[in-house]
């Protein structure tokens, strides 16, 4: 039943489970994906920690503890989550350790209501490196305006980052000289830079659903025939924008200090339009050195019926230019729609933030002693 996602192992992509949950852990379900799978990494945001907490009883005894001690609801779920992320990199050691640091890595995002401020973000990256304490652990900082800098001082202080969030190509390359920049910060301070890792999320299904629901609303013939396009076209250039900055002379210098390369990571892979391919945003988008992270459908649909026929990526790059110019030549605007994606991911994720924030304490409500 794997076949598909061990030819897509063997064409150099990184399987990552988008999704983590204390029932996962502690059932061996992870333990059994990374087996039977080949996934070899995990990632979680704010809606995942939401989805998991305020479901079943998993958390039950933790939460009476926390109750007890009458935390915070913020250090509740700091608490929590850190605890899982720790136990989910456990599992993942032997990846890391046989991967020699690259893929065993398990994200925890900042908190997202901080994505517009440098310092903050950058405080609360060091606070989770240390509360997790694992080497194999990414800290996932947003590709804000903001966040740019956060991640050049976090990387240059040795903490290896998950940027998240990327929606476009402008933005890419800003995150990858952040990242260079951090490199060479820790360089200076005489960091070992082979220690330090980076992957850049780019989303994918998200281009698509906004685009094509603009291209709905022109209706010709040539709009209804763009649909579907925009997403690949994105991500296959983003891939070409990180093949040459990775060439560059600048990246050769980092190089022979044993750095690695921050590799691109399709995140939003689940294909949200019933009319395309489940597995559209995994065939599509095989290159080398890169990750794909997918929710457990996808990882299911690609392992029952993926199409891995070598690099989908690789000499696509004109087609890619092409249908991006379709869509503008239809009156679509790029860029504003990469900005509304990225302003709507950002408002996002601090909702559901939120929403973990409100439900948590309910749970340490729920579960509080009664006095006396």
């Amino acid at each position: 039943m794997t076949d598909a996602l061990k030819r897509l192992s063997d064409e150099g992509v990184a399987i990552w489970l988008d999704d983590l949950s204390r029932k996962r852990i502690t059932s061996g379900n992870l333990a059994e994906l990374i087996d039977q799978s080949h996934v070899v990494g995990v990632t979680t945001n704010p809606s995942i920690f939401q989805k998991a907490i305020s479901q079943g009883d998993g958390y039950d005894q933790q939460l009476t503890d926390l109750a007890a001690r009458k935390v915070t609801v913020e250090e509740a779920i700091r608490m929590i989550t850190t605890a899982d992320v720790r136990d989910a990199a456990d599992i993942l050691r032997p990846v890391f350790d046989a991967t020699d640091g690259q893929d065993g890595r398990v994200s925890i995002e900042v908190d997202p209501r901080l994505a517009h401020n440098t310092l903050a973000t950058v405080a609360e990256a060091k606070q989770l490196a240390w509360l997790v304490d694992r080497p194999n652990t990414l800290i996932k900082i947003p590709a804000t305006k903001a966040g740019l800098p956060a991640i050049t001082e976090t990387i240059g202080r040795g903490i290896s980052v998950n940027v998240t969030l990327i929606f476009s190509l402008e933005r890419y390359r800003e995150v990858m000289d952040a990242y260079l920049a951090g490199l060479e910060k820790a360089k200076a301070a005489g960091l070992d830079l082979s220690k330090i890792h980076s992957v850049a999320s780019f989303f994918v299904s998200r281009v698509d659903t906004e685009i094509d629901k603009r291209l709905d609303a022109v209706g010709s013939d040539a709009a209804k025939a763009a649909k579907g396009k925009s997403a690949l076209a994105n991500a296959r250039l983003a891939y070409e924008a990180y093949e040459e900055v990775f060439a560059g002379d600048r990246w050769a210098a980092l190089d022979k200090a044993h750095a690695n390369k921050q590799r691109p990571l399709w995140a939003s892979t689940g294909v949200k339009d019933p009319s395309l391919k489940d597995t559209l945003y995994v065939d599509d988008l095989v290159a080398p050195n890169t990750v794909n992270t997918m929710p457990e459908a996808t990882l299911e649909a690609v392992a029952d019926h993926g199409e891995i026929s070598g690099n989908t990526v690789a000499g696509r790059y004109d087609q890619a230019r092409a249908d991006l110019d379709a869509i503008k030549e239809l009156g679509v605007s790029y860029d504003d729609v990469v900005q509304l994606l990225e302003d709507e991911g950002v408002d996002k994720f601090e909702a559901a933030w939120i929403d973990l924030l409100n439900s948590t304490e309910a749970e340490l409500k729920r579960l509080a002693p009664s006095e006396g």
